[in-house]
């Protein structure tokens, strides 16, 4: 069965960093979009970056580019989400996602095979 597991969020003072990881199972990275997202208390889910695990190519959201960093280990199955820079508005719950498309994409609608979600508070 096809499963993606997030893990790697914690609480971390604001100006801190964190690694999240997106460990696939059932089903082999190097052909899917894979995509960051996260949702904060009271608000809509978003989308926070993704990456084609075939040719590496990334694309993320203005509120994070220059902080966070997307990545993939097609060896380990495995993407990450380095998050530096952290800042109280990056607090929510962290979820990675399966595209059904092949292009990049933020878009919630366009993925399936979500995974349980990490917690990330920023706060001091």
């Amino acid at each position: 069965q096809a499963q993606l597991v997030e893990s790697g969020g914690g609480l971390v003072q604001p100006g801190g960093s964190l690694r999240l990881s997106c460990a696939a199972s059932g089903f082999t990275l190097g052909y899917f979009v894979i995509g960051w997202f996260r949702q904060a208390p009271g608000k809509e889910r978003e989308g926070v970056s993704c990456i084609s695990t075939s040719d590496g190519r990334t694309y993320y959201t203005d509120s994070v580019k220059g902080r966070f960093t997307i990545s993939r280990d097609n060896a380990k199955n495995t993407v990450y989400l380095q998050m530096n820079s952290l800042k109280p508005e990056d607090t929510g719950v962290y979820y990675c996602a399966t595209a059904r498309v092949l292009w990049l994409s933020l878009a919630s609608a366009e993925y399936t095979n979500w995974g349980q979600g990490t917690q990330v508070t920023v706060s001091s």
